[in-house]
C-alpha cells in the first residue's frame, strides 16, 4: 500500500528516475525517445527537482510504500494569478497506475492551497490517459495553452478545477 507524503531531498534521485520512466512510457510515441530523454535530463534532473522542493507556496508529494516511490506530484501557486494553483506534475509508474495512487496524491494537493480558488493543469493533447484522469477528478477543459509551463512551444490543453 502506498502512502502520500511530502517529498524530501533524499527522494529526488528516485523521483528523477520515476519521471524518466513515466515520461518514456507516456511520450516516446508522441515526441520520440531522444526528445523525451533530452527533456527528462533537463527538466527532471535532481537539481531541477531540488529547486521545486525549495519553492515557497508549493507542495511536492510522493507515493511511498516503504520500498518504492510509485508516484510523484508537484503543484505551486501561480506567480501571476493569486487565486490559482498550478498542478505542474502528477506521474505514477506504469505498473502502479489505476490503483488510486494518482487520486490520493491529487487529493492531498487539493488541500495544500487554501487561498486558491482554482487548480489548473496543462495536458498534452495526445495523452488520452491523462485527459481521462483529470476529467474523472473534476477538471474541465478551459482552453489551450499559448505558453506551456513544462514544454515551451509544445501544444497543451488547459484543464481547471474549482477548489474550496
Amino acid at each position: 500500500m502506498f502512502f502520500v507524503r511530502t517529498a524530501s531531498e533524499g527522494d529526488l534521485p528516485k523521483v528523477s528516475a520515476l519521471l524518466a520512466e513515466t515520461w518514456h512510457a507516456a511520450y516516446d510515441a508522441i515526441y520520440g525517445a531522444d526528445k523525451v530523454s533530452e527533456i527528462t535530463a533537463q527538466w527532471h534532473s535532481v537539481a531541477a527537482l531540488a529547486d521545486r522542493l525549495k519553492r515557497k507556496d508549493s507542495e511536492f508529494v510522493v507515493a511511498d510504500d516503504g520500498k518504492t516511490l510509485g508516484g510523484m506530484a508537484y503543484a505551486a501557486m501561480s506567480k501571476t494569478e493569486p487565486m490559482v494553483a498550478i498542478l505542474q506534475q502528477l506521474y505514477v509508474l506504469p505498473q502502479y497506475q489505476r490503483q488510486g495512487i494518482g487520486r490520493d496524491m491529487f487529493a492531498e494537493l487539493e488541500t495544500c492551497f487554501p487561498d486558491a480558488k482554482v487548480m489548473r493543469a496543462e495536458v498534452e493533447p495526445q495523452n488520452a490517459a491523462a485527459i481521462a484522469f483529470y476529467e474523472a477528478h473534476g477538471f474541465e477543459r478551459a482552453g489551450e495553452a499559448s505558453a506551456r509551463v513544462e514544454l515551451p512551444g509544445m501544444p497543451a490543453l488547459v484543464y481547471e478545477k474549482a477548489l474550496g
